[in-house]
């Protein structure tokens, strides 16, 4: 029994070790404080906020007193989340509209953009969040590959179409959730859409690219607008985001032990996005990325002028903004 014990402490204790090499210790963010009505008479785009790192934003938000448009493709799981989101605001508290935006088709974002432009007479703040990791090779409705599509292709033209309304809102703010992994991709300009190969790793590394050097162009073209644009990379989070991923029966209490330990939770995830959205701080700051609300410097990869002018140009064909 004895014997059973001490090995079940000593594999378990390698186990946890092997985790932390594997998922090293995060810089602890900051949680932010700000007065009650931070927010109070602004209005914000949130994609994706019916879960994860997203609705821990919308929920902050709305205790700030901002009104949150969430921007979500499953109808009955945002409403879901509404509720819930409006329990935990407390009583004094901004308000929480749903509209259902799927990013795989760019008919739903051109709905959703119509809709928010007879609508709404102003947004403060749009956060491009939502995306899919690491998912078995799809194509979304218009015939992109899923992860390019959803994560920069549906957010680039809804960031488009709702660029009128942003300037005329000024001062405003984009905010671009991207991630760390961008490091381990480049932009396949000769294969963008992976009709050749398909490697599901590289492919969510290049969207997160995109999603950087879709930033940084963006930030220059909207100079002198009053509309700034920044990116984040929130970390490991403990979200639904890799719900594609694998993981034997055997290592999944494993690695839900690790993630508790090691990932960050959705709130703690949050920060940033917030930061961006909510301190003056960043008031007039544009074309930066951030990391526990922390300016972060970025590879040659994701600062490259030419390679963001390229894909502005390739993106914009791709969804049928130019010929």
């Amino acid at each position: 029994m004895l014997t059973a014990v001490l090995v079940a402490a000593v594999a378990g204790g390698g186990a946890l070790i092997l985790m932390r090499c594997l998922f090293p210790a995060q810089k602890a963010g900051k949680m932010l404080r700000y007065a009650a009505d931070t927010m109070r008479g602004k209005t914000v785009i949130v994609t994706g906020a019916n879960s994860g790192i997203g609705k821990a934003v919308a929920t902050e938000l709305v205790k700030l007193q901002a009104r949150v448009i969430m921007a979500c493709r499953d109808q009955r799981s945002a409403e879901e989340a509404a509720e819930d989101i409006r329990k935990q605001a407390g009583a004094e508290q901004g308000e929480v509209v749903i509209k259902n935006l799927d990013l795989a088709s760019l008919t739903s974002v051109r709905k959703f953009c119509e809709e928010i432009n007879e609508e709404e007479s102003k947004i403060d703040v749009l956060i491009n969040n939502a995306g899919v990791y690491q998912c078995p090779y799809m194509k979304t409705e218009d015939g992109f590959e899923m992860q390019l599509g959803v994560n920069h292709l549906g957010h680039f033209l809804l960031t488009h179409l709702l660029l009128d309304l942003l300037k005329s809102s000024a001062p405003s703010r984009v905010i671009v959730v991207s991630s760390k992994l961008y490091k381990y991709g480049h932009v396949n300009f000769d294969d963008l859409n992976s009709e050749n190969n398909y490697d599901k790793a590289f492919c969510y590394s290049q969207s997160k690219l995109a999603n950087l050097l879709f930033a940084l162009e963006l930030s220059h073209r909207l100079e002198g607008t009053g509309v700034t644009v920044n990116a984040l990379t929130p970390g490991i989070v403990r979200t639904k985001l890799g719900r594609h991923v694998q993981i034997s029966f055997l290592a999944k209490p494993l690695f839900h032990l690790a993630s508790l330990v090691f990932f960050k939770s959705p709130l703690e995830g949050a920060q940033t996005p917030l930061y961006l959205a909510c301190s003056p701080e960043v008031e007039g700051v544009s074309g930066k990325c951030f990391a526990n609300c922390e300016e972060e410097q970025l590879m040659a990869t994701a600062t490259d002028e030419q390679a963001a002018k390229k894909l502005w140009d390739v993106s914009s064909r791709m969804v049928g903004l130019t010929n």
